[in-house]
């Protein structure tokens, strides 16, 4: 089995929170690490509410079903029954027993405020991507914390050859994606992954039907991944309305097939794009979508916006257990000067990350990164440029060049 690096961010909040509930896309192992949890560290009555008599005694009477079971609980796929939070809420508020529940949910709960809200200061919600690059090959990444170190030490990875990098990329991180060793058996899964995704979880979760344009769009974010957010021009192309358009746009994210990149703007008043940017949740998935094979990338001008969605997505995975945790944004000037990942910590320190689908680098490759340290002055601690070559390379004061293998790499 492969180790999760988020398992010891989980344990620790079940020493010290009542309720405990890790959030992700389905089939992202959310099952096999709480029965590992369950198991090896913290001894629970596992439930799922995949069965259906167990679902529909919990719609039933949440409270009573939770009153009959002693001692912790796991609930898995707690997002098939809403009316369990309350309950939850009410059964924490008698004895709050950290540990108590252990909960996983494929529907992302900060979007849906009464449900988060019912259980604020009860519970924390800690998001398991796909498989991250350092978890398939044993290693706990620590690139995000090294960039906001004292002292950042340069060095070479392993040498890794491009068609490596790109067989990532298309691959993912989805658990049954990584096992299929045959790139037809693969793209089945994905296919049918999409089917269950649009055409049951998405249509149940908002009560209504003819979602039938839903794959066309997620196809149309795909060939514009990783980009700015333009509802008319979104519009106008699918002849959607926009108020339709928006609507569908918050299921996808709910479902966690695509993420949205916030615009940095750091309280300024310069003039600086407001507008966040789409990005798919996994590559290979983003990969199957676009036709887009590890044969057809060695010649695809996708390669660079699938490099840097592949990118924002390892930095937003090892986000969940760095000890930094910072926040993640896009910048971006009105007179097109752009950085394609900031990453500031709660201190207020902020890492400017660019990303090149290139074997060599160039000193203009850094403009977008010095304008944006003009911009956030004192606060700038570095900029980067993640390129496909293989030399650790400085380029001035703060500033560096690295190969993107650092990124899994870096223990």
């Amino acid at each position: 089995m492969i180790q999760r690096n988020i398992t010891k961010n989980i344990l620790d909040a079940l020493a010290d929170t009542p309720v405990v509930l890790i959030n992700g896309a389905r089939q992202t192992g959310k099952s096999t690490l709480v029965q590992s949890i369950v198991e090896q560290a913290h001894p629970a009555r596992y439930i799922t509410l995949d069965t259906a008599s167990v679902l529909a005694a919990v719609r039933n009477d949440a409270t009573g079903f939770l009153a009959g079971i002693d001692g912790a609980i796991v609930i898995d796929e707690v997002q098939k029954a809403p009316e369990l939070f309350a309950a939850i809420k009410a059964d924490v508020d008698r004895c709050r027993q950290p540990g108590k529940f252990l909960l996983t949910g494929s529907t992302n709960v900060l979007l849906v405020p009464s449900l988060s809200e019912s259980l604020a200061g009860r519970m924390e919600i800690l998001s398991l991507w796909p498989f991250s690059q350092g978890e398939l090959t044993g290693v706990k990444e620590t690139f995000v914390d090294a960039l906001f170190a004292d002292t950042f030490h340069l060095k070479s990875p392993q040498p890794e050859e491009l068609h490596a990098i790109r067989e990532k990329i298309i691959k993912g991180g989805y658990p049954e994606a990584i096992n299929r060793l045959k790139e037809d058996r693969r793209q089945a899964w994905f296919e049918s992954y999409m089917t269950t995704i649009l055409q049951r979880d998405i249509r149940d979760m908002a009560n209504i039907e003819g979602l039938t344009s839903l794959p066309r769009l997620l196809a149309v974010i795909a060939a514009r991944s990783p980009a700015l957010l333009n509802f008319a021009e979104l519009s106008r192309t699918l002849a959607m309305p926009q108020s339709t358009l928006k609507r569908y746009m918050s299921l996808l994210t709910a479902t966690f097939l695509i993420q949205f990149l916030p615009a940095w703007s750091g309280n300024l008043t310069k003039r600086l794009v407001k507008t966040p940017k789409i990005v798919m949740g996994d590559t290979g998935l983003m990969s199957h979508l676009l036709g887009v094979n590890q044969k057809r990338l060695n010649t695809s001008e996708m390669i660079g916006p699938l490099l840097e969605n592949f990118i924002i997505m390892e930095i937003k995975k090892q986000s969940t257990w760095s000890a930094v945790k910072p926040q993640m944004f896009h910048f971006r000037t009105q007179t097109g000067q752009e950085v394609d990942i900031v990453l500031e910590d709660r201190a207020g320190n902020i890492v400017g990350i660019e990303v090149k689908a290139s074997a060599t680098v160039h000193a203009h490759d850094f403009n977008g990164l010095r304008a944006f340290a003009e911009t956030a002055g004192k606060r700038f601690r570095r900029g980067i440029v993640l390129y496909t070559g293989t030399e650790s390379i400085p380029f001035g004061e703060h500033l560096t060049a690295l190969p993107v293998q650092l990124l899994w790499q870096r223990k």
